[in-house]
């Protein structure tokens, strides 16, 4: 992207339509696109029914990011489908469901805002210009910002192209405004980090399996990875040194600048100083593990003993008071007895007697 991008040279963007007590920026327009929205809009192409003949050969959606206060760039951070129809003479599109979700999506995420929208077909025609006006008109759109138009190309096989456009109106009558307008394109480029570098790489591996799927990698083996790659970098930049002080390559003052600087940046650490201290963090982690995972056993222990000690005092509570009960049942029943022969009177102690001789 940044090869491309290299192309354009800006002097001021078109304008749109001005409105009293509003004006637009002269400014030169960046778009940068977060990683999500392009695997949005690619599983939004692959969804769509190809056997039907009636659906249109590409679909569209809207753009939702955030914007400088200045309005010189933006940022694409997500997106969401917009049912739509072509035919030969006539487009149609559902501006009661683009509008819904539009309210719905900036509930969720207040700080962002309408940019523009995308559709998966790098062909750019009067449907294209209709669309458009409808993003960038002051009821429905972006005004006073540009809207951005976004296509992504989904040919099966081939590479995904990717390309951003501002438009300003022209026509030569009032009657075909609405659907014409001048696309200018603008540049832009991907944003990720290193988590989105290793999902990509992750989806990108399954590309040549049948099943499609892929497992995901242990962090040992990412690490492992990661480690490869690197080294056939530092290959790749040898041999081009090499091949430039054997002046069997051209240079290129702008990327010795770039590995100057790269270099600078290096620590000049002893190789065996290095090991030492990886060797030593090493241990260091290992200990805190051991010491994590003793502290864990303790406490799942200490937590078994206490259930135990009140289970047991719990069976032996209900052991005396079953013992209690008993014991006022058997006294109960004799007081019975002894109170139904006497009358409720006690009894007077009989002398023994005598054994017969």
């Amino acid at each position: 992207m940044a090869a491309a991008t290299e192309r354009f040279i800006h002097l001021s963007r078109p304008l749109g339509p001005s409105q009293a007590g509003l004006q637009t920026s002269l400014a030169p327009l960046t778009v940068n696109i977060q990683p999500q929205a392009i695997v949005s809009i690619l599983d939004h192409a692959v969804r769509r029914d190809v056997r039907d003949a009636s659906q249109p050969s590409r679909v569209i959606g809207a753009l939702v990011g955030h914007r400088s206060e200045d309005g010189t760039e933006v940022e694409v951070r997500s997106c969401f489908a917009i049912p739509h129809t072509e035919e030969e003479d006539q487009v149609e599109v559902d501006v009661e469901y683009q509008k819904n979700m539009l309210a719905l999506t900036l509930k969720a995420n207040p700080r962002e805002s309408l940019l523009g929208w995308y559709t998966t077909s790098l062909e750019l025609n009067s449907f294209s210009a209709l669309i458009q006006n409808f993003f960038a008109s002051p009821d429905t759109g972006t005004f006073p910002h540009p809207a951005i138009h976004l296509t992504v190309s989904t040919d099966p096989g081939e590479g995904i192209e990717t390309r951003a456009y501002i438009s300003a109106p022209v026509a030569v009558n009032a009657e075909r405004a609405a659907e014409s307008c001048l696309f200018a394109q603008v540049p832009h480029k991907v944003l990720y980090g290193d988590a989105d570098r290793s999902a990509l790489q992750a989806i990108s591996s399954a590309k040549d399996l049948e099943s499609r799927t892929t497992p995901v990698i242990s962090d040992i083996e990412n690490l492992g990875r990661s480690l490869e790659t690197t080294i056939d970098l530092l290959d790749r930049v040898s041999e081009w040194v090499n091949g430039v002080l054997d002046e069997d390559e051209e240079p290129n003052n702008a990327l010795g600048q770039y590995l100057m600087s790269a270099l600078s940046l290096a620590p000049k650490v002893d190789a065996n100083q290095i090991e030492n201290d990886f060797n030593n963090h090493i241990q260091d982690v290992l200990m805190v593990s051991y010491l994590a995972n003793t502290i864990r056993t303790q406490i799942d222990l200490s937590q078994r003993l206490a259930t135990a000690n009140l289970t047991t005092g719990d069976k032996d509570g209900e052991n005396k008071n079953e013992g209690e009960k008993g014991g006022q049942r058997g006294g109960g029943k004799r007081g019975g007895r002894g109170g139904g022969r006497g009358g409720g009177q006690q009894r007077e102690p009989r002398e023994p007697r005598e054994p017969a001789e």
